[in-house]
């Protein structure tokens, strides 16, 4: 499950750029020598308009080159940074993220977007840079809290800093502010499991489950757990089924991108190890024979 807020629907939702209107690419040539700097900027920030449109499409690569245009026609415009900053982070362009949304909080003066500082924090996260991290959502909740989302990605950070009991704290809130927000619940589950309270880990798990019966990664790791304590025919099943809804969690590089802890790893490829799984991935390669792309935590 995807672990990070996007921060283009952030920007939509915070109604930075739900007004969007089409401009034509050839209104930007101007038609005298003499430009109009209020004109130009107008239309920059139209063009931004337009960007958001197509990466709501996931038309990202387009988006990107309408954002950068923008930015050069209207230099000072926070939201047009903040988009821009946003539509590198889409395209795991970090650095360039990162410089672009401070751009933006620069051009803001005193006053903060909780939407750029929440992007902030998912691209230091994603840096690894997690103390980093924190700061930074932590300081958007402060002007918006209670946004399960944002919640959810300071409760990661501090699982990655291993201050768990902080962590499930954030994961609780989220939960709080949306009932049906299953990772938070699964992530409570893998912290559970990794300080050796399986029986805590297995409820978290199987509430998830009950929330999303379709969510293959709590059904994994409840198989894990219930192969590695001898319920092997249910650990099996259990697999079986997980990773025939998505075989992605079949590989345990995708499931340690997921936060997946040391203990519940070696559980899982003790499970995904046996004939039996061996087999039913065998299977879904011969039906899928695309593999399937990992989407980032």
């Amino acid at each position: 499950m995807p672990n990070r807020i996007s921060f283009l629907s952030l920007l939509v939702t915070l109604g930075l750029w739900g007004s969007a209107q089409p401009v034509s690419a050839q209104a930007l040539i101007p038609h005298t020598l003499r430009l109009d700097t209020t004109k130009l900027e107008q239309q920059g920030v139209g063009l931004a308009q337009e960007a958001s449109q197509l990466a709501q499409f996931q038309q990202y690569e387009l988006a990107l080159q309408r954002a950068k245009l923008a930015t050069q026609l209207a230099p000072k415009s926070p939201e047009v940074w903040s988009l821009l900053g946003g539509l590198y982070l889409q395209t795991n362009n970090l650095d360039q993220g990162i410089t672009s949304l401070k751009k933006s909080q620069s051009l803001n003066g005193s006053g903060k977007n909780s939407a750029v500082l929440f992007a902030l924090g998912s691209a230091y996260f994603q840096k690894g840079d997690y103390s980093v991290a924190v700061d930074y959502l932590k300081q958007g909740l402060k002007i918006k809290p209670n946004v399960p989302g944002a919640l959810f990605d300071l409760g990661n950070a501090y699982l990655m800093l291993k201050q768990f009991p902080e962590a499930i704290a954030q994961y609780e809130q989220a939960v709080t502010q949306d009932k049906s927000f299953w990772p938070a619940i699964n992530n409570i589950g893998l912290i559970k499991y990794e300080v050796g309270d399986g029986d805590a880990a297995l409820k978290h798990w199987q509430k998830a489950v009950d929330l999303d019966p379709k969510a293959a990664e709590p059904r994994l790791a409840i198989a894990a757990a219930l192969y590695a304590r001898g319920k092997r025919d249910q650990g099996l099943s259990l697999g079986d089924a997980a990773i025939r809804l998505d075989s992605r969690y079949a590989e345990l590089k995708f499931l340690k991108e997921n936060l997946w802890g040391a203990r519940l790893l070696t559980d899982t490829s003790k499970l995904l190890e046996t004939p039996q799984m061996q087999a039913t991935l065998a299977q879904i390669k011969e039906k899928n024979p695309r593999t399937q792309r990992p989407s980032p935590r």
